[in-house]
C-alpha cells in the first residue's frame, strides 16, 4: 500500500485535474460492443482495404464463421490465441473470432525470430494460432493448432455466438521489451478498450469518423485504430502497404476521407518537415509516443492551425492513451511540449517518494483507473513493483517510471525517466534486453547500449562492444541479435572499442562513448 502525504494545495489540483469520470459501457465486452454497432447499422461500411469493403454485418458474420472454428479447435473463454496475420480485413476478423469466444488475443509479427514468437507464446499459455501464411510463420508452430484464416473462407450466418466473456476479462495481451532480456506481456481487460474509446475527449468518435488503421498490430496504437472506429460505429480504413509512403499516404486519406489518425512522432516529424499536405484534409492528428520537439509543433502550428494536432501520451500498462494535450499554442516559458491532462476516466497523480507533488513540483507520473492492465504476465515480483494500492487514489496505481512537472494549469510536462527506458518510433526499449544478448554471446567481454542521433539527426540506438575475442565482428553481433530480437530492438550502429570509458561516478560515459563515434 502507498501512502501519500499532501498539502491542501497538491490535493486541490489533483481533484481538479482528475475530474475525468464519463458515463461509458462497462458491462460488456469488447464482441458485444461490436455486435451492438452491427445491430444499429448493419449495412454501414466497417472495415475498407485496397479494393475491399465489408459492411458491419459481412465483417459479423465473417468473424462468427471464424469464432465456429476456434470453437471447433478447443478454445474457450479464458484462452490465449496468438494472432499473425497481415494488416487486411482478414486480421479483423481473426481478431474479432478471438473475442467471440471470450478468449484474448496475442498479436505478433511473422517477421520476428522465430526464439520471439515461441518465447511469447508459451509465456501467454497459447495453444492455437491464427494465421494468413501457409509458411512461415507456420513451420515454426509445430506445437500448437495452426489454423488459416483467407479472403474465400465462407462467411457464417447473423446468429452471434455466446462469448461469455465480461468487462474484467482479458481481451488482448501485448509484449514490450524487458529489462531482463525477458519481454513482458501485458494483458488488457475488456472494460480498458471501452473506456478508451467512449467518451473520449482528444478526439471525435462516433458513427461519423473514418479512421485509418496504420500501426503494426503488436503496437498498441493499433487498440485505438481499429477498436475507435468499431466499437462507435465508424469505418476503420486499413493502410494498404507494409511501409508508409507519403504520395500513398495522402491518397488513401483524400479517398477515403480519412478524418483522425495517429501516427508516432518520429513519422509526424518527416511529414511536417517533408510532407505537410499530405495530412491537410484531416480533421484530427494524434501524435505521441516520444518527447516533442517544439521546432516540428511550431511548423504544424503554421500549416495545419489550432486544435487539430492533439499530443497523447500513455503507456501499454494504460490501455494506449492516459493524457491529452490540444496544440493551440506554444508555451513561451516551456523547452518541452506537455503532455497534457489525463484523459476520459483516467487518473493521473505526480508522486515524490511518499509525497503528492504540487503545482510547479516535479515527480513520478502515476495513472489510475478502468484503463490499468491487471500487471504483468507471469512476473509476479515486477506487477508488485509498479501496480500498488493506493487509498489517496482510490484504488491501484501505475508507476510509469517516467517523470513529470506539474503546472499551474494542472498540465503536465515530460522530464524524462527515473531509469534508462527510452522510446524510439513510438516503441518502448529496453537497452538492457539489448545488453542481455550482447553479453550472451561468447565473443562478447561487454557491452553499452544508449541513443544517439544519425547524421540526419534521427533518434536510433548505438551498441559499443568489449570484444572477448579476435573473432567478434558487427555482422556477426548483428545476426546475433537479428536471431533474436524483432527488428526495432536491433541497433542500427554497433561499433567495438577497446573498453568502456566510465564517468568520475563509475558509471558508463554515455557521452564519452557517442564522442568516439562522432570521432570515428
Amino acid at each position: 500500500m502507498l501512502r501519500l502525504t499532501a498539502t491542501p494545495e497538491a490535493l486541490a489540483i489533483h481533484r481538479r485535474i482528475n475530474r475525468t469520470t464519463e458515463p461509458y459501457p462497462d458491462d460488456r465486452g469488447t464482441a458485444a460492443l461490436f455486435e451492438r454497432q452491427v445491430a444499429r447499422r448493419p449495412g454501414a461500411t466497417a472495415v475498407v482495404h485496397r479494393g475491399r469493403t465489408l459492411s458491419y454485418r459481412e465483417l459479423n458474420r465473417r468473424a462468427n464463421a471464424l469464432a465456429a472454428r476456434l470453437r471447433a479447435s478447443g478454445v474457450v473463454r479464458g484462452d490465449t490465441v496468438g494472432v499473425c496475420v497481415a494488416r487486411s480485413p482478414e486480421l479483423v476478423v481473426a481478431l474479432l473470432a478471438v473475442l467471440k469466444c471470450g478468449a484474448a488475443y496475442l498479436p505478433f509479427d511473422a517477421a520476428w525470430p522465430g526464439e520471439r514468437q515461441r518465447g511469447i507464446l508459451l509465456a501467454a499459455g497459447c495453444e492455437v494460432v491464427v494465421t494468413d501464411r501457409a509458411g512461415p510463420p507456420a513451420t515454426r508452430l509445430r506445437d500448437h493448432r495452426v489454423l488459416a484464416v483467407r479472403p474465400d473462407d465462407p462467411a457464417g450466418d447473423d446468429a452471434d455466438p455466446v462469448s461469455g466473456a465480461g468487462p474484467d476479462d482479458i481481451a488482448y495481451v501485448n509484449f514490450t521489451s524487458g529489462s531482463t532480456g525477458r519481454p513482458k506481456g501485458v494483458p488488457v481487460r475488456h472494460r480498458s478498450v471501452a473506456r478508451l474509446v467512449h467518451g473520449a475527449r482528444y478526439a471525435r468518435l462516433d458513427e461519423h469518423p473514418t479512421l485509418l488503421q496504420l500501426a503494426p498490430i503488436s503496437f498498441d496504437a493499433a487498440t485505438f485504430e481499429i477498436w475507435g472506429a468499431l466499437l462507435r460505429g465508424g469505418t476503420c480504413v486499413l493502410y494498404p502497404s507494409r511501409h508508409v509512403r507519403f504520395s500513398e499516404l495522402r491518397h488513401v486519406i483524400e479517398e477515403h476521407g480519412i478524418t483522425v489518425v495517429f501516427l508516432t512522432t518520429a513519422l509526424f516529424n518527416v511529414i511536417v518537415d517533408d510532407a505537410p499536405d499530405t495530412l491537410a484534409h484531416v480533421t484530427t492528428i494524434l501524435t505521441g509516443g516520444e518527447a516533442h520537439s517544439l521546432r516540428h509543433m511550431a511548423a504544424a502550428l503554421r500549416h495545419y492551425g489550432d486544435d487539430r494536432v492533439v499530443s497523447v501520451y500513455g503507456p501499454t500498462e494504460c490501455t494506449t492513451f492516459a493524457t491529452y494535450y490540444p496544440v493551440r499554442r506554444l508555451p513561451p516559458d516551456e523547452t518541452a511540449l506537455p503532455i497534457g491532462l489525463p484523459i476520459q476516466n483516467t487518473g493521473l497523480y505526480l508522486v515524490d517518494g511518499d509525497r503528492l507533488c504540487a503545482a510547479g513540483e516535479t515527480g513520478e507520473i502515476c495513472l489510475a483507473g478502468p484503463g490499468l492492465s491487471p500487471g504483468y504476465l507471469g512476473l509476479p515480483e515486477a506487477t508488485r513493483e509498479r501496480f500498488v494500492e493506493c487509498e489517496l487514489a482510490g484504488g491501484r496505481l501505475y508507476r510509469t517510471g517516467d517523470v513529470g512537472r506539474l503546472r499551474v494549469d494542472g498540465n503536465v510536462v515530460f522530464q524524462g525517466r527515473l531509469d534508462d527506458q527510452v522510446k524510439i518510433n513510438g516503441y518502448r526499449v529496453e537497452p538492457g534486453e539489448i545488453r542481455h544478448h550482447l553479453d550472451g554471446h561468447p565473443d562478447v567481454k561487454q557491452s553499452h547500449v544508449t541513443v544517439g542521433r544519425t547524421s540526419a539527426g534521427e533518434k536510433t540506438l548505438f551498441a559499443f562492444v568489449v570484444p572477448a575475442t579476435e573473432g567478434c565482428t558487427p555482422g556477426a553481433l548483428r545476426r546475433h541479435l537479428a536471431a533474436r530480437l524483432p527488428e526495432y530492438l536491433v541497433p542500427a550502429v554497433i561499433r567495438l572499442c577497446a573498453s568502456l570509458p566510465l564517468s568520475p561516478t563509475g558509471k558508463v560515459d554515455r557521452q564519452a562513448l557517442l564522442a568516439l563515434h562522432d570521432q570515428a
